[in-house]
């Protein structure tokens, strides 16, 4: 062995146990990120729902036993799903004080402060989820009056709509939106039916334009008619989850 052997030889004894400390930390690094990258794609996958549910009714209602059947079969599906309640939990309805609180400033009433930041916390949990259920039973062939107050307070121009040269333009983008309506007789498709075309309308004023509907009528023109209602209702949603 010549003496540019033994150098090389000299170096390798010297720094082998640095050259295994390097392969063995180095290795463990890559599999952390890869293990890091695999579960952001697994989180990322998941949904996040947002359910509204606006009749009066409580326990005995038709649209929130709906909502109750989509969501069973969303968390089957590892969806993450926040519901806000707004005949249970109502929120302040619109008038003169509020209107002007909305628009921000300095010298807001206590009122005013307090309708503001419940405004811009609706308008947040809107950002924050990807799909958005709206349980809308029809009263006196309208929405009920705790969805509209709900409407009211995330409707805001400079945040989630704005208005440019063009017209309009919605500002919460990228959602996916699905009605669920009740009714107690048939109104789909004709001029009676006042509570799908008007929640289009504002989804899309806010920039929400990929919307699907699920309607159950029929509830009230007996029991035949209203098992089915219902039963063609579940049968939709289990197909949009499918």
């Amino acid at each position: 062995m010549n003496d540019l052997s033994f150098v090389f030889l000299g170096l390798f004894i010297k720094f082998y146990p640095l050259f295994i400390f390097f392969i063995v930390n180095y290795t463990g690094f890559i599999e952390l990120r890869i293990g890091s990258q695999s579960q952001n794609d697994v989180e990322s996958d998941m949904s996040k729902v947002l359910i509204l549910k606006s009749s009066i009714l409580g326990d005995y209602s038709q649209s929130g036993q709906l909502v109750e059947h989509l969501k069973q079969h969303w968390e089957l599906q590892g969806s993450e799903i926040s519901v806000r309640d707004l005949a249970a939990e109502p929120l302040p309805m619109l008038d003169g004080e509020i209107a002007s609180g909305l628009r921000g400033g300095d010298k807001l009433s206590a009122r005013q402060e307090q309708a503001l930041l419940l405004s811009d916390s609706l308008i947040q949990e809107l950002k924050d989820h990807d799909t958005i259920v709206i349980a809308a039973p029809m009263y006196n062939f309208s929405i009920p009056t705790q969805l509209k107050n709900w409407i009211d307070l995330v409707a805001r121009a400079g945040v989630t709509f704005t208005y440019t040269e063009t017209g309009p333009k919605g500002l919460i983008t990228g959602k996916r939106a699905v009605l669920i309506t009740t009714r107690g007789g048939v109104h789909k498709g004709g001029a009676s039916d006042h509570v799908v075309p008007y929640l289009k309308t504002v989804l899309g004023f806010i920039g929400i334009e990929e919307v699907e509907t699920v309607y159950s009528e029929a509830l009230s023109m007996g029991p035949e008619a209203s098992k089915q209602g219902i039963e063609s209702a579940q049968q939709a949603l289990e197909k949009m989850v499918a």
